[in-house]
């Protein structure tokens, strides 16, 4: 084989990994569709920062972002603050935000403090990635989000730090 020729086979033979390697990102990082029982979600128990338990049933009939987090996580951190400000702004037209760190209580109370996290915070053990895997998160990764619409539907996720206005996008239309 010729110098050039393999230059030519390598670029193209690389060119194709790095296609592949984007279109697995972008298959992975956009929402799959959810066909388990989204009321694993909301029926699930999970405790609060102060060591209550409780459900997300709580917040039915609410637009409900469910963002699976730890203090552990880089990018789940650099999202927090563009939560809270999209909690402070839509909370009066009835959006229900909620953080599930996968950590440990003290942990998420320290990251949630040095925050300023307005909305619930509740905890839970790695056994809760499981649950994420069944709401359409193939990799398994955080952040992890989840938007539910009033009647509990699951209308999208998203693998990754999700922006301010992609999710104002996504929620504008489940308040009307």
């Amino acid at each position: 084989m010729t110098r050039p020729l393999r230059a030519v086979l390598m670029a193209a033979a690389a060119a194709i990994a790095l296609a592949g390697g984007i279109l697995v990102h972008l298959t992975l990082r956009s929402g799959t569709p959810v066909t388990a029982d989204v009321s694993a979600l909301t029926v699930a128990q999970f405790k609060d920062l102060s060591g209550q338990a409780g459900s997300l049933e709580r917040w039915h009939g609410q637009v409900l972002v469910v963002n699976f987090w730890a203090s552990w996580c880089p990018p789940c951190l650099e999202e927090i603050p563009g939560l809270v400000r999209i909690h402070r702004e839509l909370a009066p037209k009835g959006v229900q935000i909620v953080g599930i760190a996968v950590d440990s209580a003290d942990n998420a109370r320290a990251s949630a403090a040095r925050l300023g996290v307005s909305y619930p915070v509740l905890v839970a053990g790695m056994d809760v990635i499981d649950l994420t895997r069944r709401l359409g998160n193939r990799a398994g990764a955080l952040p992890y989000t989840v938007i539910l619409d009033r009647n509990g539907k699951v209308v999208a996720t998203h693998l990754g730090l999700i922006s301010e206005d992609e999710l104002t996008r996504i929620i504008t239309p489940l308040l009307g």
